[in-house]
């Protein structure tokens, strides 16, 4: 009798386990139930260069959405970001879109700073003022041959 007492209980121990990895593994790779409580806004950068879909979307340091998808518009040649905002956020019209690096070789992630404008913007409005990632390898060569 004392030994199904004592399996009972490592069962019941590797069952906690198994959850607590289950939802870790959730939680950390970012899955969501569904797209529900947000709305999809667009931007277009000249490069979107290290931006990631799933990548996080930031208004003064707090999460606000993520980025949903990444395509090239081949009559522009700009990226186009579609971004998922949560429901409660209302972005004035003349917001303004930053991708930025988190930490020194961090992911990259955008940066929403929000305008003064009265106007909102409604879902699959464009967010026409941003500014895409800057290229270290850029500025070194512009610092190393110009004359």
């Amino acid at each position: 009798m004392k030994k199904y007492g004592v399996e009972f209980i490592v069962g019941i121990f590797v069952l906690i386990g198994t959850a607590a990895l289950a939802y870790l593994a959730i939680d950390i790779g970012g899955l969501s139930g569904g797209e529900d409580d947000s709305y999809p806004l667009v931007a277009r950068f000249d490069s979107s260069s290290g931006l990631k879909e799933g990548a996080h979307i930031e208004i003064a340091g707090v999460r606000v959405g993520q980025v949903r998808s990444i395509v090239l518009d081949s009559d522009s040649f700009e990226s186009v970001v579609t971004m998922l905002i949560d429901e409660g956020i209302a972005l004035p019209e003349d917001s303004m879109a930053s991708i930025r690096t988190a930490g020194i070789i961090g992911d990259r992630f955008i940066k929403v700073s929000p305008g003064g404008a009265e106007e909102v913007l409604a879902a699959n409005d464009e967010i026409l003022e941003t500014e895409s990632a800057i290229s270290i390898e850029e500025l070194v060569s512009k610092y190393i041959f110009e004359e």
